[in-house]
């Protein structure tokens, strides 16, 4: 399975060309076969490879253009299982370019279309999220910190769902922040921050349909004890106040296996659907597709048929093909998914 690691930043000299080269050099040594595609027209990534722009006729431009085919502009590099499509300075012209190209936003999309995916969905941050990873440095108040990442992100949601492309919010602030970043608050005081976050999120989602939504809560999907996650029950009710239509949540993971029945209590509304983990993804074992039916049963007990969809604990690439996970057993767990889903159809 293969996976796109993107290293951007508007400011210059925050070290994005040696993260890059050095994210890529470690993965070939680790015999992960790298691409790194270079995207600045300085083209510092391509000479730290040994390639003098100067002296090649292709590079990235003519990908993005499509001028050329892909595997035309592949060079290898110096170091094992490590290949570049190199820069020229041709790309400092490229926006201009293609400014009055049509559909120019549209790129994932026509890809789509094209391999029949009538479906997709793209992740994208909270304003939560991003606050709790890169903490207010230059605003006065948190609050106000948070308000402006709403407007800023709305951009994004909106670019998404235009393309109509699902647009997922990765919310972690809401459940793994309180015992990382919020440990030191009472459950009161983080709560109320939930509450922050939650409107702030509105802000950013007010002209993004809301059957364009999903939200992804978790309390962080590594080994540990998780002894003191925050109990869903305390923050589903906050959660439902945002302005999404599907919500992810962790069910596979041991710590939160039984709190389908918090929905006993607190009822789903009806035009909201619950999208609950039922294979993890943090292990390599498999589950029987027989597991994968019963939690889903067991859900159905709480929430409507027509509320509920199978589901991931988190993504798979926060671990597969690095560590213990090994990417092509996610496939599996992914079929046994499926052919659960299936098992469970059928009794529901």
């Amino acid at each position: 399975m293969s996976k796109i690691i993107s290293v951007s930043n508007q400011k210059g000299g925050v070290g994005k060309t040696t993260t890059a080269l050095s994210l890529s050099a470690a993965l070939g040594v680790l015999e992960k076969n790298v691409l790194l595609i270079d995207m600045d027209p300085q083209a510092n990534a391509s000479s730290g490879l040994g390639i003098d722009s100067n002296e090649i006729n292709l590079s990235s431009y003519d990908l993005i253009i499509g001028k050329s085919d892909p595997k035309n502009l592949i060079i290898k590099s110096g170091s094992p299982n490590l290949d570049i499509v190199p820069a020229k300075i041709d790309l400092v012209g490229l926006e201009i370019e293609i400014v009055n190209e049509s559909n120019r936003e549209y790129l994932l999309k026509n890809s789509l279309d094209k391999n029949n995916h009538q479906k997709a969905f793209m992740n994208a941050a909270s304003p939560g999220v991003i606050n709790v990873f890169m903490p207010n440095r230059f605003y006065k108040t948190d609050d106000e910190y948070l308000h402006k990442l709403s407007e800023i992100m709305a951009i994004e949601y909106e670019t998404i769902t235009k393309s109509n492309i699902q647009v997922q919010l990765d919310c972690p602030d809401l459940a793994l922040a309180r015992h990382m970043n919020f440990k030191e608050l009472s459950e009161q005081e983080f709560l109320k921050r939930a509450e922050i976050q939650i409107e702030c999120l509105n802000e950013a989602l007010t002209n993004v349909d809301v059957n364009m939504t999903r939200m992804h809560i978790c309390w962080g999907n590594y080994e540990g004890p998780h002894t003191h996650d925050i109990p869903l029950e305390k923050i589903l009710p906050i959660i439902l106040k945002s302005k999404i239509k599907y919500f992810l949540i962790e069910s596979s993971n041991p710590r939160h296996a039984h709190e389908w029945k918090v929905f006993q209590d607190i009822k789903l509304p009806k035009d909201k659907v619950l999208v609950p983990g039922v294979i993890d993804s943090t292990s390599n074992f498999v589950e029987h597709p027989e597991v994968v039916a019963d939690r889903l049963i067991q859900f159905s007990t709480v929430i409507p048929k027509d509320q509920l969809m199978a589901g991931t604990d988190c993504g798979f690439s926060t671990f597969a093909g690095f560590g213990k996970i090994d990417e092509n057993i996610c496939y599996e767990k992914l079929h046994s998914l499926v052919e659960g889903t299936k098992l469970a159809n059928k009794v529901i």
